[in-house]
């Protein structure tokens, strides 16, 4: 009787421990973002850029799993620090019955935060709609996103103040052309590469290229087991989840966990926007 007992209060804890762990990996973490400030040092950097904000936000997805008031209420934070570049790295949307969102897109990009020297912006896989090979798709998105002053970089480059900052188009989209982009790449200039796949990293197409790398993509796997990981990541390289990775050729890559998800679910990897301050490396 005592051992029936003892199994049936296990079984209960059990299962509310599971109920509590369901709920917050479902209602609570996925909108638990965490603003994380980091260093940022570049090599030849100008003067008048040391000490200029510089951020990071990836992967909003909009689409029928994000809240797009979740979007807005940080895009929001985001714009009351008044970064000096903001740089979106893909995923805008998720496809929705296999269509694109692009009017809930609009009214969320409406009031996007801008940076007040520049905001950019690159492709995600997600941005070429069904089976990520939708070209008409990503052209859509990139009108739109010039419609709010946001500058879509597409295998090309883009100067400021000095800095130069080069954005591939995405890896499993239809235009990637890592080459095109990195062609005028010079290690006597201050350099910047925004790049939606981190497994690119691995690819020789770098041209020499020295300095950071900020992606995002995996959302550092959504759901992550303390002390193992994440069972599910979309890269080839599973090395690449999250954070900071130092990479051959003195690179560094960063991997923003996004700040939407592709599932309604997180744990152990909370939505992320990230707040890099340029210094000289």
């Amino acid at each position: 009787m005592k051992k029936k007992r003892f199994f049936k209060k296990a079984f209960i804890t059990l299962t509310l421990i599971a109920a509590l762990l369901g709920y917050y990996a479902w209602q609570i973490e996925p909108h638990w973002v965490r603003f994380d400030q980091l260093k940022l040092p570049i090599k030849n950097l100008p003067e008048n850029l040391e000490g200029k904000t510089l951020i990071q936000i990836s992967d909003i997805h909009i689409g029928n799993y994000v809240d797009k008031d979740f979007i807005i209420n940080n895009f929001e934070k985001v714009g009351n620090m008044h970064a000096d570049i903001i740089v979106y790295t893909g995923d805008f949307v998720r496809l929705v019955d296999n269509t694109l969102p692009l009017g809930d897109l609009d009214e969320v990009m409406q009031l996007a935060p801008r940076g007040k020297l520049q905001t950019l912006a690159i492709l995600g896989n997600h941005d070429y709609g069904r089976a990520f090979k939708d070209g008409a798709a990503a052209d859509s998105i990139t009108t739109l996103l010039k419609k709010y002053r946001v500058t879509v970089l597409r295998n090309e480059s883009l100067q400021i103040n000095g800095l130069h900052i080069y954005g591939m188009d995405d890896y499993w989209g239809t235009n990637f052309d890592p080459i095109k982009t990195m062609q005028n790449y010079s290690n006597k200039q201050a350099n910047l590469v925004l790049c939606h796949n981190p497994d690119v990293a691995d690819l020789d197409v770098w041209n020499g290229y020295q300095g950071w790398i900020l992606s995002g993509h995996t959302h550092a796997g959504q759901v992550r087991i303390p002390f193992w990981g994440s069972p599910i990541i979309p890269v080839s390289n599973k090395n690449y989840d999250q954070g900071m990775k130092k990479l051959s050729g003195n690179r560094t890559l960063y991997i923003n966990r996004g700040l939407g998800h592709s599932i309604p679910i997180r744990f152990n990897a909370r939505p992320e926007i990230a707040i890099f301050t340029l210094t000289k490396a």
